[in-house]
Parts: C-alpha cells; structure tokens; sequence
C-alpha cells in the first residue's frame, strides 16, 4: 500500500542508495496464512516495486514481526532472506521522541550487529531521528544498511529475533 500512496517517495530511497525491503501488500499477519496466500502478499508487493522501479527487493520483514518456519520458508521461495530486528524504538506507541530514545539507546539487546526498528510515519520519529543516530554514533555504532549485517545463506531466526548462522 506504501508504495501506491508515496512512489516518488519510494524512487527517492531508492535513488538514496538504501536497501528496499518487502513487508507484504497487505500487512497481514504471515503466519496465519495458508502458504499460496503467503507467497501472493509477498509477490504483489515485490511486483509493485519491481514495476515502479526496476529494483528487485531481497530483503523480507514480516509484518508484526510473527513468522513461523512456513513465513520463512515461502520468503525464501520468493528470493528473500528474512530480516527481524532485536530492538524496537517503540515509535508507533507515540511516546515522543524522550521514550524512542531510551527504547533505543538504554535498550540491553543494543549491540553489534542490532536491527532496529523504526517506522517511517510514526509520529515522533522525524523529530527522534537525528539525536537517535548521534547517540548511537557516540556510544561507537556505525550505521550501515541491514543488507550488511545479515546471513542470506545457511542461517535460522531465534527467539529474539537475531539471525543465527548454522
């Protein structure tokens, strides 16, 4: 739907050099899908991209963050490698920008390699954003696209979300 409602947004992430990434056409929870249902959220979505922008997307976060072995296994029949994170700004509750940034930056699952979840429309993340990368930056994080921090290949989720390599 993203996509519908803001392509020049979209064309400008793109053209930004960020990763893209697929969270389904619809927003379903994944893991209450039959696997054809599973398979159709995930290609429409790609196919909306893909025809917007040439751009073939790799990267697949379940909606919800509820996936179960059959979520993951039709993402990887669609060419995606699953991607969760293990902090969570806790953005969309619509705290303010004080709580994303404790949620964040006091969070015990902060380390290296941490994915963290942010929503581009939730209410205080514009405002959250910058003094949330310059303490990330100051307690010595470097940001990086998520692409660079995950296994594509011989890998499984655990319970907190991090990929585990097998």
């Amino acid at each position: 739907m993203w996509v519908e409602k803001y392509p020049e947004d979209v064309k400008a992430i793109l053209a930004a050099g960020h990763d893209m990434g697929n969270e389904s056409e619809s927003y379903k929870n994944m893991s209450g899908l039959t696997s054809s249902e599973c398979l159709e959220e995930i290609q429409k979505a790609h196919t909306r991209v893909q025809e917007l922008t040439g751009y073939d997307m790799t990267l697949f976060r379940p909606p919800y963050g509820e996936y179960d072995n059959k979520v993951i296994s039709n993402a990887r029949e669609c060419g995606y490698s699953s991607v969760m994170w293990d902090v969570d700004s806790r953005d969309w509750k619509d705290y303010g920008v004080d709580a994303i940034l404790e949620n964040v930056l006091e969070n015990e699952n902060l380390g290296s390699g941490s994915i963290i979840r942010c929503h581009s429309g939730a209410k205080y993340m514009a405002d959250a954003l910058d003094s949330l990368i310059r303490g990330l930056e100051k307690q010595g994080y470097e940001i990086v696209p998520v692409s660079q921090l995950i296994y594509t290949e011989k890998y499984h989720m655990n319970e907190e979300g991090r990929q585990v390599e097998n």
